[in-house]
């Protein structure tokens, strides 16, 4: 995968890094989404997915009709363009045909759909590849190399560890700290953390799957992969977040206009000793990539009224040449986005009242 530290980034201070690190929990909390185990009702040291939705919404308020993580985000829609790479890897459709209909989000790791955009220095990019056989790839991916944790459990006390005192309406600045000094597994997705900046486009990012999956072949034969997204023919040099609250989507606008923005799609064949089913662990040392094709962006629309409003980015929706790990924040993601999908519908005529209310 990607690493997205550079040598050239001065690293932070030990106060700086303390209190991005107070407030990293919150943005990572809204990351991969609210985590919790499918059908985790009948033990109670099971974690339901109310329970981090819940979370969620003490940690970043209740914003009526938008989605409970990732809350401020712009729809996009193109096609992949196939390569051979990964043909002999995968018989899923969208690896064959010339041509595959993708529709997506950009958006921001938080709950708030007010936030600036320079609040946080992750991105977050989410796909739903339509194959012509009527099957689905969908697919969430952020601009971190890798998860801090690697289990729901984990997650949640991540999330309660950015919870806001009630004294104070904020988190505790030394219960992140704490959290992390708890949990070792974190010390790469820190080790990002420490040179992090936002950037200033989502067209510029690379864009981590994270999660581990497989692709099976015609003849059944599996290979365990973690796929990403590199942008190409575009301006990647390294730029500082402008001043004001949305000048990424302005900015992706701005882009189109200029014509399409393109990424390669990686996939990393993992090696024998690779950890499949952890999130939070590197694939160190060398590793065959496959260029598997072309993401090609052509068009964006607003995130209340374009095509990518109503489509829940469950990453364990996949067409037949695509299985899941065993990851278990997958299982998690899956369940706690359902969650999360039927509060927000459910909420739509209280989001028109606010959007027309809003309106000069």
């Amino acid at each position: 995968m990607v690493d997205h530290s550079s040598p050239s980034r001065r690293p932070l201070g030990r106060a700086s890094l303390l209190l991005r690190l107070a407030a990293i929990g919150v943005v990572v909390g809204a990351v991969a989404g609210a985590f919790a185990y499918v059908n985790g009702t009948l033990d109670p040291q099971r974690l339901r997915p109310k329970t981090l939705v819940n979370a969620l919404e003490t940690n970043n308020g209740v914003h009526p009709g938008y989605r409970r993580n990732h809350s401020k985000g712009v729809c996009v829609a193109g096609y992949f363009e196939s390569g051979p790479a990964a043909r002999a890897y995968s018989s899923a459709q969208v690896f064959h045909e010339a041509r595959t209909p993708v529709i997506g989000r950009f958006a921001l790791p938080s709950g708030n759909p007010y936030a600036p955009d320079s609040s946080v220095p992750i991105r977050s990019l989410a796909l739903q590849f339509s194959q012509a056989n009527g099957q689905q790839w969908r697919t969430g991916m952020n601009s971190m190399p890798v998860f801090p944790v690697g289990t729901p459990e984990a997650f949640y006390q991540m999330l309660k560890a950015g919870a806001p005192d009630p004294a104070t309406g904020k988190p505790n600045p030394a219960s992140m700290p704490a959290f992390f000094a708890s949990h070792p597994e974190a010390a790469p997705f820190l080790a990002w953390v420490k040179t992090a900046k936002p950037s200033a486009s989502y067209a510029t990012e690379s864009y981590n799957g994270i999660n581990g999956f497989y692709l099976i072949n015609a003849n059944g034969q599996r290979q365990a992969v973690r796929w990403g997204v590199v942008p190409i023919s575009q301006d990647t040099k390294e730029a500082a977040a402008p001043a004001g609250a949305d000048f990424l989507q302005q900015d992706l606008e701005q882009r189109l206009l200029a014509g399409p923005v393109r990424w390669q799609l990686l996939i990393t064949l993992a090696n024998p000793a690779d950890p499949v089913d952890d999130a939070s662990k590197v694939w160190a040392g060398e590793h065959t990539v496959l260029n598997a094709g072309t993401l090609v962006l052509d068009s964006s629309q607003p995130q209340l009224s374009g095509d990518c409003r109503d489509i829940n980015f469950d990453p364990l929706i996949l067409p037949s040449g695509i299985e899941a790990s065993n990851d278990p924040l997958l299982a998690a993601r899956s369940a706690a986005y359902a969650s999360s999908y039927l509060r927000r519908t459910g909420e739509v005529s209280q989001l028109h009242n606010a959007v027309q209310e809003s309106k000069p």
